[in-house]
Order: structure tokens, then C-alpha cells, then sequence
């Protein structure tokens, strides 16, 4: 197996010098100046592939043959999207190779904090509705064209027995309290299970870091299409749980106007997922994203107004 070149701060920067040539870049020296645009790696800690690069662009590199398939994709999958979900999305600068068989793209930055620097206001729950709105009516046939995977719903059941375990382990370490899993029974798993004919075009990792929030709490743009498929609408919803917090997330979705089954089912995908990733976090003793995965843990189990699976009967007959 070929061994993955490390994206150094050096082979950034000449990457970067080269596409910047026309002096577009900013920061010290600028694409003309002797040292080039500033770099510097989005994240801490272990080998980077996405960089900032002054204070408008973001170059990301690809890590393998497959991230560079869904790379290469992305500029087309964003031109497709953008009229319709009414926030910003990246603009492509320049996009090749960063290595033999290995892609990058040079985007433009979208302005503003994510979701986890900021809180999402009533008027950013609106934009919210506005992106799940907008990607229902994206043309699904045209996203498979350019290469967008078609996946089935998760089952819900599995993810369940999945959780309950997890709970156990997590009781265990007093993370979490399994009795609140009992809410969740076969029966109501049953009674939101996907519905047919509802797949739409899905972004499908609405994390608080893929959200461009501004410091009055407007949601500014939505970054990194790179896994979106068409598939199950609750899995977006279940994303904006962990990101801005379930009654937030089941506002816009209601707002979107989603009906009680889908956020009630996007709300348990999170509440489920939330409880296997912690706890296998905690078994790997991998404390790095820990502090995240407790604080996503917390949003998703935040209490809404509709929690019952019993309730659903007379929400859909109110609706």
C-alpha cells in the first residue's frame, strides 16, 4: 500500500504560491512577497489535510483515492445546491492533485464562526428550515448523476439494542443514566421507521463545525458536502440535534415543515448515536474528542415538547 505523503507546512505553502500566483492570496508576503500567504491547519493535533489560508480561502487535501472521489465531486454538487438551500456555500477556486491520484480543492472561506463558537438564534433556526426546506427540493436524479450514493435508512431497532448496551458501559463510568433509553421501546422504533418515498438529498454531517454561524446567531453558510447522499431526511435532523441542540433542531425541521415522525426519528438517531459514540470513545481511551462527544450528548438529550412516540397519532391527526 502506498504511503500517504504528510501535508506539510512548506508543500502547503508552495502548493498554495502556485495557485495564487495572480495575487489573490492575502496574509504576510502575499502571493508575490517571499514567503507567500500565511498557512496554518484547521484543527489540533495529528496529520492535517484541511488548511486556512490567509483570511479567505481554505485549501483541503484529500487522504485517500476514495475522499478524492467525493472531493472532486463536491464543486458540482455545491453549484447544484446553492439556489436552493438560501445559505452561503463555498466557492471553488482551484481544484488538481495534490499527490499522484490524491485530489484538493482551494475554496473560498465563508465568513463567520461555526455552531460551536456560536449559538444559533430564533432567526438562525429560521435559516436552518430554510437549508432542510431547500434540500428537499433539490432534484435528486441530478444529484445521482453526478455521483451521489443512493443509501437506505438506518434501522432504528438495531441502533436501539446498540444504545442499550452502550448505556449500560456508560452507567457504569457515571456518564449517562440508562433509563432514559427505556423512552424508546421496539414498538415506538417500529412506528418510525423511514418512510417510503421520502429519500431527498442529504448533507449528512450537520456537525456545529460544518455550520458558518455569525456572532448575532445567523446560520451564514453550511460547509463540506463531501458526504452527502439521498437518503433518510432525520438524519439531517438527527446532525442539527448534536450541533444547535434537539428543541432547536425539531423547531427548524417543524418550521421546514416536517411532521412529528421524521423529528421524532431524526431526535432517537441522535439520542442512540450520542450513547455508542461516547461510550466507545471512553473504551478506546481516546480523550480527544471526548469533551465534544459529552457536549453532544448533552444537546441531544435535551427535553422537547413533543417527546412521547405516543403522541404521534394525535400530532399527525392535529397536523
Amino acid at each position: 500500500m502506498t504511503q500517504v505523503p504528510t501535508p506539510t507546512a512548506d508543500a502547503v505553502r508552495r502548493l498554495v504560491r502556485s495557485l495564487l500566483a495572480d495575487g489573490a492570496a492575502d496574509g504576510p508576503g502575499g502571493a508575490t512577497g517571499t514567503t507567500g500567504p500565511e498557512v496554518q491547519p484547521v484543527g489540533a493535533g495529528g496529520e492535517h489535510f484541511t488548511w486556512w489560508v490567509g483570511s479567505r480561502h481554505v485549501l483541503r487535501l484529500a487522504p485517500d483515492r476514495e475522499a478524492s472521489a467525493r472531493l472532486r465531486r463536491e464543486p458540482r454538487l455545491r453549484d447544484l445546491v446553492r439556489p436552493h438551500i438560501g445559505v452561503a456555500v463555498p466557492v471553488g477556486v482551484a481544484h488538481g492533485e495534490w499527490a499522484p491520484g490524491l485530489a484538493y480543492t482551494l475554496d473560498t472561506r465563508v465568513p463567520g464562526g461555526s455552531a460551536e463558537e456560536h449559538d444559533v438564534s430564533a432567526v438562525g433556526e429560521a435559516d436552518l428550515a430554510a437549508l432542510l426546506t431547500g434540500l428537499r427540493e433539490v432534484p435528486v436524479r441530478q444529484a445521482e448523476t453526478l455521483g451521489v450514493p443512493r443509501v437506505g435508512p438506518r434501522s432504528l431497532e438495531a441502533l436501539r439494542r446498540a444504545a442499550a448496551g452502550a448505556a449500560e458501559r456508560l452507567a457504569a463510568a457515571d456518564e449517562f443514566d440508562p433509563v432514559l433509553l427505556h423512552q424508546l421501546t421496539p414498538s415506538a422504533t417500529t412506528q418510525l421507521a423511514a418512510q417510503a418515498g421520502t429519500s431527498v438529498l442529504v448533507h449528512h454531517d450537520l456537525r456545529g463545525e460544518h455550520l458558518v454561524v455569525s456572532a448575532d446567531g445567523r446560520v451564514r453558510g453550511v460547509l463540506d458536502w463531501t458526504g452527502a447522499v439521498v437518503g433518510d431526511p432525520a438524519e439531517d435532523i438527527a446532525g442539527l440535534a448534536l450541533a444547535v441542540g434537539s428543541p432547536a433542531a425539531v423547531r427548524a425541521a417543524t418550521l421546514a415543515g416536517y411532521a412529528a415522525r421524521p423529528c421524532l426519528r431524526g431526535l432517537w438517531l441522535a439520542r442512540c448515536d450520542t450513547v455508542v459514540r461516547l461510550a466507545e470513545s471512553l473504551a478506546r481511551r481516546d480523550a480527544g474528542p471526548l469533551p465534544l462527544l459529552r457536549v453532544q450528548l448533552r444537546r441531544a438529550w435535551e427535553a422537547i415538547l413533543l417527546e412521547r412516540v405516543t403522541e404521534l397519532r394525535e400530532a399527525d391527526e392535529e397536523g
